[in-house]
C-alpha cells in the first residue's frame, strides 16, 4: 500500500518506483534522483519530495532501510517487487485493469494538474520527465521549472488527501 502511495504522489513511472534505491533520495534537500539508466529518456530526473512523499519514505525505511532497494521483493531482497507488483495490488483494492493501472497514476497526475489551470504545462511536463517533442523547442527550452515544481508537489499531495477524505466520507 505504501508502494502506492508513492506511485500516486510521485507520479513516476512504474518501473522507475519499482527498482529505486534508498541511496537515490535525498531526504534533507527533499529529493529523488532517478538515475538516467533507469529512465526512459536515458536522462537523470529530479523529483522533488513533498511532505507526504517524506512522510511515506521515512514509513517505508523503518521497513526496508536496512537494505538497498526502497521496494525489494518478498523473495529476495536482493531483487525489487516484480512488475506486476503494483498492478496486483490496484486489482486488490477492486479496479479493473480497465479502470486503473500502475501508469495511469502518471494520467490521472497530468490531467488533474493540467485542468486546476495553477501550473505551466512544462513544469507538469518536466514533472513527468517528459520532453519536448519539438527539436528547436527542445535545443532552448532546457528549464527544469525546480521552484514551481517543488509546489506542484505540494499542491498534488494536498489534493489526493482531500480525494481520500472525500472518498472516506461518502
Amino acid at each position: 500500500m505504501l508502494a502506492l502511495k508513492l506511485l500516486a504522489l510521485l507520479a513516476p513511472r512504474p518501473g522507475e518506483l519499482q527498482q529505486a534505491r534508498w541511496a537515490e533520495f535525498d531526504f534533507e534537500k527533499r529529493v529523488w534522483g532517478i538515475p538516467a539508466d533507469r529512465t526512459k529518456k536515458r536522462k537523470e530526473h529530479r523529483a522533488p519530495l513533498a511532505d507526504d512523499a517524506l512522510e511515506i519514505l521515512r514509513e517505508l525505511h523503518e521497513l526496508t532501510g536496512w537494505g538497498e532497494l526502497v521496494l525489494p521483493s518478498l523473495r529476495s531482497p536482493k531483487r525489487p517487487i516484480s512488475e506486476n507488483t503494483l498492478n496486483q495490488a490496484i486489482r486488490n483494492l477492486g479496479f479493473s485493469k480497465d479502470e486503473m493501472t500502475a501508469h495511469g497514476f502518471r494520467t490521472t497526475f497530468s490531467t488533474l494538474a493540467n485542468e486546476s489551470g495553477l501550473w505551466n504545462p512544462d513544469a507538469i511536463e518536466r514533472a513527468l520527465a517528459h520532453t519536448e517533442q519539438d527539436d528547436i523547442r527542445r535545443a532552448y527550452a532546457r528549464g527544469e521549472f525546480w521552484d514551481e515544481r517543488v509546489k506542484l508537489a505540494a499542491w498534488w499531495g494536498g489534493e489526493i488527501s482531500t480525494m481520500r477524505a472525500d472518498y472516506v466520507s461518502s
